[in-house]
């Protein structure tokens, strides 16, 4: 949500930043591995509501229960920011997990909370909070090699930069 640094490496910060410089979207693998975003606003409360209640301790997850593969976070995207942008596919790192969805049963019962900030409305404030900021006040990552895993991509960044 707004207050991300656009250069984070999250998901959603860079098919944002991508797809507000028209540029294509980089999906790893096929797409069809699932996320859940959560909003800020949902988290921060979430978070006060865990520190003051006195019923448990320990881990709580806190998260959106809501899946998307990353395909569709990259299509809803691209429609929320206008963009022209295509998805281009790259392969898969061999530590990407398939699935991340939290259960939160012990956020319901405990903290009588869930999130209430789905992922369309989420999106767009948040597109509309990068739009306004001033991108020559951030620096953009060094190139990393944080997705490098096998020689075939390798190869494509070699003949990109060719």
């Amino acid at each position: 949500g707004p207050g991300m640094h656009p250069y984070d490496g999250r998901v959603v910060t860079n098919f944002i930043m991508q797809a507000l410089a028209g540029e294509d979207i980089t999906i790893y693998g096929d797409g069809s591995q699932t996320r859940s975003f959560a909003f800020v606003d949902d988290t921060v409360e979430a978070l006060i509501r865990f520190m003051y209640q006195e019923e448990t301790v320990g881990p709580m997850n806190i998260g959106n229960p809501n899946e998307f593969t990353v395909k569709e976070l990259a299509e809803l995207v691209i429609e929320l920011v206008g963009s022209s942008s295509k998805i281009v596919y790259l392969p898969l790192p061999g530590d990407d997990p398939k699935q991340r969805r939290p259960d939160i049963s012990r956020a319901r019962k405990y903290l009588d909370w869930e999130p209430e900030i789905q992922l369309r409305e989420g999106l767009t404030k948040t597109i509309k909070y990068f739009r306004e900021l001033d991108l020559r006040k951030y620096k953009k990552p060094t190139p990393h090699t944080a997705h490098k895993n096998t020689e075939g991509e390798r190869a494509v960044d070699q003949r990109r930069q060719a």
